[in-house]
């Protein structure tokens, strides 16, 4: 097994989506073994835990701010701005540490996964799904807590006629059913074919180094298509963490004001 792991790490661009069993552990049909994705997890807990931490912390803020509370400060006010500007409501504060958990918690994710030989659970669509899905389900409990009935008023958009009616309806419920599978799929097709462009590109410099003649001078044309590709996809992994962050504020502010 681990013969056929090594095979797939080095000849595929698909092996760094694969989930295989760092510490296999079996209890009877169950299978509980440490994965290379379970230790990015834990590592996105543990970081998350420490930089909390440091922000409870006295010494943590100054008022001459040192480059990593800049970067700090950016991302609170993009997150606070998310919250208060896609949420019309004078309680979007009440939903912002909602919105800057979501959005610490992919953009996390999506850059953890840029590291060399690190692993994006992002690019897994169970992955995305769940997160998508668990606030999907927050969401559809606020809007029932703030209205009651009245919530099925986002199945019928205002001043439609009796007759569009019956037509409206079954296409407003399908289309908001489908809310949290275009959010995971969104995010999960664009970190995997990204990553998967990076692995190509990279393996294809891998084959021309060990050519001879004019092929092996040609592999630094891939290498310097990869800085720009890694830029494009640095800046990805925070686009896509801010877009799935905006349409959670416009699926909240839907809920809360029956838009």
């Amino acid at each position: 097994m681990e013969n056929n792991i090594i095979n797939i790490f080095f000849t595929s661009p698909l092996e760094q989506f694969v989930i295989y069993p760092i510490v296999p552990l079996r209890v009877g049909i169950i299978d509980i073994s440490i994965t290379n994705g379970l230790i990015i997890s834990l590592l996105i807990i543990i970081a998350t835990v420490i930089f909390g931490l440091s922000l409870l912390s006295d010494k943590s803020f100054k008022i001459i701010p040192s480059h990593w509370q800049a970067i700090v400060e950016i991302l609170y006010k993009a997150t606070l701005g998310l919250a208060t500007g896609s949420i019309s409501d004078e309680r979007a504060q009440k939903f912002f540490p909602l919105v800057c958990t979501i959005f610490f918690l992919i953009m996390s994710i999506n850059l953890i996964g840029l590291v060399p030989y690190s692993f994006t659970l992002t690019s897994h669509l169970i992955v995305t799904f769940t997160i998508a899905f668990s606030v999907f389900i927050g969401i559809n409990r606020i809007c029932a807590k703030e209205h009651g009935m009245k919530a099925f008023a986002l199945f019928l958009p205002p001043g439609t006629p009796v007759v569009l009616a019956l037509l409206l309806v079954p296409i407003e419920i399908i289309s908001y059913v489908f809310k949290p599978v275009s959010l995971s799929i969104r995010l999960f097709a664009n970190m995997m074919a990204g990553h998967t462009l990076l692995k190509v590109i990279a393996g294809f410099s891998y084959t021309l180094l060990g050519a001879s003649g004019i092929l092996f001078s040609l592999h630094y044309v891939p290498l310097l298509i990869l800085i720009p590709l890694m830029g494009l996809e640095l800046a990805v992994a925070i686009i896509q963490a801010y877009v799935f962050t905006i349409l959670i504020c416009i699926y909240l502010n839907d809920a809360i004001n029956l838009h």
